[in-house]
């Protein structure tokens, strides 16, 4: 069964949206003002002065873990370039002195101008050797080949 909702009847100065152009301009001047004779207590940060909090979870720029002895963590499984849906990961893989580790990581690329900031690269790591918490989170450069970063490990 339909139900019939009965609306009020809207007048000329409702249909003309009078009240709300004038409701609206009465905020915007209340700002203006507000911005003009007490700054101070507007809700901004001086930006590059003090920059704000960032979440523990907030996923920022990747970092290499290293092992105690401080190796790489990084056994070059190339796992982590196969989950990245930008495909902006590089690695380059060598022979590791160690002889319970088959194989390292001797050079790990990353591009920033192309990386999503997913995840999806630390979950599939199976040595939990990469993580993004470095709360680094302006990327400002020059130029496109400042936005690839390299650690030759």
């Amino acid at each position: 069964m339909t139900r019939i909702v009965q609306h009020p009847k809207r007048t000329l100065w409702v249909q003309a949206y009078i009240p709300e152009v004038i409701r609206g301009l009465y905020t915007t001047l209340r700002h203006f003002l507000r911005g003009l004779f007490k700054y101070e207590t507007l809700p901004t940060i001086p930006y590059p002065v003090i920059k704000p909090p960032i979440p523990k979870d907030y996923r920022s720029k990747h970092r290499l873990l290293k092992r105690n002895d401080g190796t790489p963590r990084c056994v070059a499984c190339g796992m982590c370039a196969a989950a990245c849906p930008a495909r902006c990961i590089k690695l380059e893989a060598g022979e590791s002195a160690d002889a319970f580790i088959e194989k390292k990581a001797l050079c790990f690329e990353v591009d920033y101008s192309v990386c999503v900031f997913c995840g999806l690269c630390v979950e599939a790591c199976p040595a939990d050797a990469i993580r993004m918490d470095t709360g680094e989170t302006s990327f400002v450069h020059n130029n496109r080949e400042a936005f690839v970063s390299r650690e030759t490990l």
